[in-house]
């Protein structure tokens, strides 16, 4: 054989044994490849059978229990509420109260207690002119009481303002006085706390707080006062607010929905069965003896109000809501203050639970329902499982049903029951009914926020201690919203209105929607792609109004 043959037949050998190989490879690679394709999708049906939808059932019958635990409380709050109603069971029956004579006023009368109004501000040169005038115009003998103006501005501008107005109203007569401090220490707790050192604080008897953006009517202290002169164990009378910009934007009407419901049944139960209610750290009077009994200002948690009025309480005093004495507000349009907003108003009750559970269940001065109220009532159903419930049920656990058929949720859950209570929250404001759907799917978005703060809360962890001043913007709200070129909002830093796990949950919600529409056989896709909508748009910040920060 020639040696070309030779090296032919042996090119064809080779290619022939490389090809025989890599058909061999291939094989093996698929035969291995779908040997572990199987043994993973064994795996996996296993762990689902023994350990996925065991843990889904379970988790779906702790919700189901707690979803019947606030339907009752809620049920239980209505009922209060229509007996207060009915009944007529307004404050000044149930407790004494006899009117001041209101034409001693300009003779200075010295039956008129001496009564201390503190105004705390931070920053607030858009609102700081109408809180002074208001708080200056309120009527009572003027040498009966001092205005005080608590600034811990850090901007030389808004500190400038405030102190101008003071001297203002000091040249026409009023008898006020701005104070302020070299640091921030404890935020608005302190503030107010090193208001109360001031020697001349010690010829008061009361003392009434607003904050920078509450405008009290003039007879606001006439309609409060009387209370605390002729019922000694009265600690606090607080009234309710009124929001003056409720109507700027859809988020506003929404939060007016959430608080109206908050003081027109929740502030108003507590108040009428056990005395008790989370003082909301503004248009109250506190009795200063009850304030410095209870230990003052404590800053060991971001919502002192509430702080203060638990030990007020436990030390046996009684506080007071007055549900149609109503005083002037505003209410954050901007989402971002709303965030901040929402995360110190559960942050901050999650952590004072958890350092005040045990004070409770060991006072002496409470009786025992008191105690169970507190505990149950206020903090564990209100503060704490109406905020899991929303998340952990309505926005992770109901959509993971649709990817496992063997975990059912019984329609009265899903449905009837979240509709009933809806329907009770929305009878704190009438008006606004038509935009449930709206306020349904807002909320449930929102829970993801308080749910990560009641974490953050309960464990100390985190962003527990941030206090962050809401942003307000008063008389020129309205100028600031229309006269702002749209094109502005394109200069608005991607991340500064992006929510990250907003838009990941939104994400999962649509992934449920889209399987229950092709796999399932449920109409939970309805619900799963409109809430996921929502946390879309939360989370892109395409909610309320953007407003430019000052430049200064």
């Amino acid at each position: 054989m020639s040696p070309l043959a030779i090296f032919h037949r042996l090119a064809h050998d080779t290619y022939s044994s490389l090809l025989l190989s890599m058909s061999q490879v291939r094989s093996f690679k698929a035969s291995t490849w779908e040997d572990i394709v199987t043994r993973i999708s064994f795996w996996w049906e296993q762990a689902r059978a023994v350990v996925v939808v065991p843990v889904f059932k379970f988790l779906v019958a702790l919700c189901l229990i707690m979803s019947v635990m606030l339907f009752v409380e809620m049920m239980y709050m209505g009922l209060v509420v229509a007996y207060i109603k009915l009944f007529k069971r307004k404050p000044e029956k149930v407790y004494k109260w006899v009117a001041m004579e209101e034409e001693d006023v300009e003779c200075g009368s010295e039956s008129f207690p001496m009564v201390l109004v503190q105004i705390p501000m931070y920053n607030e040169k858009e609102v700081c002119e109408q809180s002074i005038a208001a708080a200056c115009k309120i009527s009572w003998p003027s040498n009966r009481i001092i205005i005080q103006v608590l600034d811990d501005s850090t901007d030389p501008a808004s500190k400038e303002l405030v102190k101008k107005e003071c001297e203002r109203w000091f040249k026409e007569g009023v008898n006020i006085t701005f104070e302020i401090r070299d640091n921030r220490k404890g935020y608005k707790a302190g503030a107010l706390r090193e208001g109360m050192k001031h020697s001349y604080v010690k010829q008061c008897d009361y003392v009434a707080i607003f904050d920078a953006d509450f405008q009290p009517e003039p007879d606001f202290l006439f309609r409060t006062v009387p209370f605390l002169i002729h019922n000694p164990k009265l600690a606090l009378v607080q009234g309710r607010w009124e929001f003056v910009n409720a109507g700027q934007c859809m988020m506003t009407r929404l939060q007016e929905m959430s608080l109206s419901y908050h003081f027109m049944v929740e502030q108003q139960v507590g108040s009428s069965t056990f005395a008790f209610f989370g003082f909301n750290g503004t248009a109250g009077v506190w009795r200063i003896s009850a304030l410095n009994e209870s230990g003052g200002w404590n800053d060991q948690t971001t919502v002192e109000d509430m702080d203060l009025a638990v030990r007020a309480t436990l030390r046996g005093w009684k506080l007071l809501y007055l549900d149609d004495l109503k005083v002037k507000s505003e209410l954050p349009c901007s989402f971002n203050a709303l965030r901040s907003q929402q995360h110190r108003w559960t942050c901050g009750p999650a952590n004072l639970f958890r350092k005040m559970a045990g004070q409770i269940i060991r006072s002496e001065n409470v009786s025992l329902w008191k105690k169970l109220y507190m505990l149950y009532s206020f903090f564990f159903m209100r503060k704490l499982v109406a905020h899991v419930l929303s998340f952990c049920f309505y926005c992770v656990i109901l959509p993971a049903t649709v990817l496992f058929p063997e975990v059912t949720v019984p329609k009265w859950a899903a449905f009837y029951l979240p509709s009933l209570i809806t329907l009770l929250i929305a009878l704190g404001r009438l008006r606004s009914i038509h935009l449930l759907a709206f306020w349904v799917l807002f909320e449930n978005a929102m829970s993801l926020l308080r749910t990560k703060a009641l974490v953050m809360g309960l464990f100390e962890t985190g962003r527990v201690q941030e206090w962050v001043v809401t942003e307000k913007l008063g008389d020129g709200l309205k100028t600031k919203l229309i006269a702002q070129e749209p094109k502005e909002e394109h200069h608005v830093r991607f991340r500064d209105r992006v929510h990250l796990l907003e838009l990941f949950v939104g994400a999962y919600l649509l992934f449920c929607g889209c399987y229950d529409i092709i796999y399932g056989k449920r109409t939970l896709f309805l619900y799963l792609l409109l809430q996921s909508t929502g946390f879309f748009v939360v989370g892109f910040g395409y909610v309320g109004r953007y407003v430019a920060a000052s430049s200064s």
